[in-house]
């Protein structure tokens, strides 16, 4: 059986929201990166954790997980935010663009069905800090009809922590073992 696909988020996952006093982890290093179509006049700056170069490449070391990318940053997560932490090329989701003023235009994450048709029935452990109780309910259909999901869901201004790879790694090595 091919491992579960472990869907990794950017925005508020590696790159935590700032609180609400403006603040970002004292963890956290600044870096600024041009995405794709942005002038270099006009980099963005972006917050990464260097502890989460050794956690994620410990996860991906165990084969338990087939890492891929499921962020709005699209091919510039591999490019610009991988390299950052050491991180190997990774697939990536290809998410539209979607022109919406919410990210649940219809009350679930605008991800959602997008990444439904790219798993194919295919097992997935998705880290994202922004999913709905809709999210969820979805995540306990597709289980309960043979694909199994598993939700991780990080503060959006704390982000990643080591806990949640570990809950993605033993639920994956339950799921290998099954």
């Amino acid at each position: 059986m091919r491992p579960p696909y472990l869907l990794l988020d950017v925005d508020g996952v590696l790159i935590p929201f700032p609180g609400p006093d403006g603040s970002i982890p004292a963890t956290h290093t600044r870096h600024d990166v041009v995405p794709t179509g942005r002038s270099t006049d006009a980099p963005v700056s972006v917050w990464l954790d260097p502890t989460h170069s050794a956690l994620l490449m410990e996860v991906i070391r165990t084969g338990l997980v087939t890492p891929v990318w499921c962020t709005s940053w699209r091919q510039d997560a591999t490019a610009l935010i991988g390299p950052l932490l050491g991180l190997p090329d990774l697939p990536y989701v290809d998410l539209p663009r979607p022109r919406i003023t919410t990210s649940h235009p219809n009350g679930y994450l605008w991800k959602r069905d997008r990444v439904d048709a790219w798993l194919h029935g295919a097992p997935a452990v998705w880290i994202d800090d922004d999913f709905t109780t809709l999210d969820h309910d979805w995540a306990a259909t597709r289980t309960a009809r043979g694909a199994a999901t598993l939700l991780v869901q990080p503060d959006p201004h704390t982000g990643l922590r080591p806990e949640h790879l570990t809950r993605a790694t033993t639920w994956a090595a339950r799921l290998a073992t099954r």
